[in-house]
């Protein structure tokens, strides 16, 4: 793989439950686990054997630490991460229902990723990258917000992908009108956009992605990723529409589901050295969905995000338990 992927945003601490099926309030202990949507993307791009980036603050305390930790031990290159001690790491408490679903209250109004300045952001954390990824928890009004726009910039200077993953987290914002407008405020930067069914209605109005494909598939966007839980996943070009059947698999933790779909998604643009995404042809992206929905659906078989992720042997035993393709596997 010549080029890697950078990804800029948060990376925090998050304390999973002990137990599900009842609400944040009630839980008693809880597991600290390293997480933060673009941490874990790029963690299961770098898992699987891709080269990948976190550009990111963390405050100089013993969870800063612990992250550090354990975004190296999944292959993150680290070397890019600043640290302050202004501020400290941030932390999501988190509730799991008995389906694997999540409740978030998170503590990061004043956390060291939201104080990352664009000063601090160069072109050389680019370097030896194809693909730039990014989500809207970040883009609240702060300084982080300034530093994704130059980082963003300098990647279409570039020329690398740029993926916009929204991921939208509700409890963090006092006005839903400002995540909204900073969500449109954003898409027009990407080439891959990744919304999931849930977060539809809210981005463009619409309860259908077919009504709402002329509103997303333009600017610079020519790619649609559309996530459907268990219900697998649709990909839409200006030219086709591709789908994927969820797999049928016992749900853990619905944690890092997504980012680790999207994270393996990348890792197979990357390792075909796409560069453009009109080259796309409808079989190599059926083959790129099939690879990143068995790896999301092996990541909700465990507890977490980050370490829940398999790296490419596990992710291969994986595959030949459930009887899956393999028409395009790791190198």
């Amino acid at each position: 793989m010549k080029k890697g992927l950078c990804a800029i945003g948060e990376a925090l601490i998050d304390f999973i439950p002990q137990e599900k099926g009842c609400r944040l309030k009630d839980v008693v202990y809880f597991q600290r686990v390293a997480g933060g949507a673009p941490a874990n993307v790029a963690g299961a791009c770098a898992k699987l054997g891709g080269l990948s980036r976190m550009i990111t603050q963390l405050g100089k305390d013993a969870f800063g630490d612990y992250i550090i930790e354990s975004l190296e031990k999944a292959g993150i290159d680290t070397g890019y991460i600043s640290r302050t001690v202004d501020a400290d790491t941030a932390l999501a408490f988190v509730s799991l229902a008995a389906d694997g679903n999540r409740d978030f209250q998170f503590y990061r109004r004043n956390s060291a990723d939201l104080m990352l300045s664009p000063k601090q952001i160069s072109k050389e954390m680019l370097k030896d990258c194809g693909i730039l990824h990014f989500c809207s928890v970040s883009l609240v009004e702060s300084a982080m917000k300034h530093a994704h726009e130059k980082l963003i910039r300098y990647a279409h200077e570039e020329k690398l992908l740029v993926c916009f993953d929204p991921n939208l987290r509700f409890s963090l914002w006092n006005d839903k009108d400002a995540l909204y407008q900073s969500v449109h405020e954003f898409m027009p930067y990407a080439d891959i956009l990744k919304i999931s069914d849930d977060e539809l209605s809210f981005i463009t109005g619409k309860t259908s992605i077919e009504e709402s494909l002329e509103d997303l598939l333009k600017d610079q966007t020519r790619l649609v990723i559309y996530t459907k839980g268990k219900e697998g996943v649709c990909a839409y070009t200006n030219t086709c529409k591709v789908e994927v059947f969820g797999l049928d698999v016992e749900c853990t933790d619905t944690t890092g589901a997504g980012d680790s779909f999207i994270g393996a998604f990348l890792y197979c643009l990357l390792r075909d050295e796409i560069q453009t995404l009109d080259v796309l042809t409808e079989s190599q992206l059926y083959k790129y969905l099939n690879f990143a929905n068995a790896y999301a659906a092996y990541t909700i078989t465990q507890a977490g995000a980050l370490d829940a992720m398999a790296d490419a042997e596990t992710f291969a035993k994986f595959r030949t338990e459930m009887k899956l393709s393999s028409d395009f596997d790791v190198k």
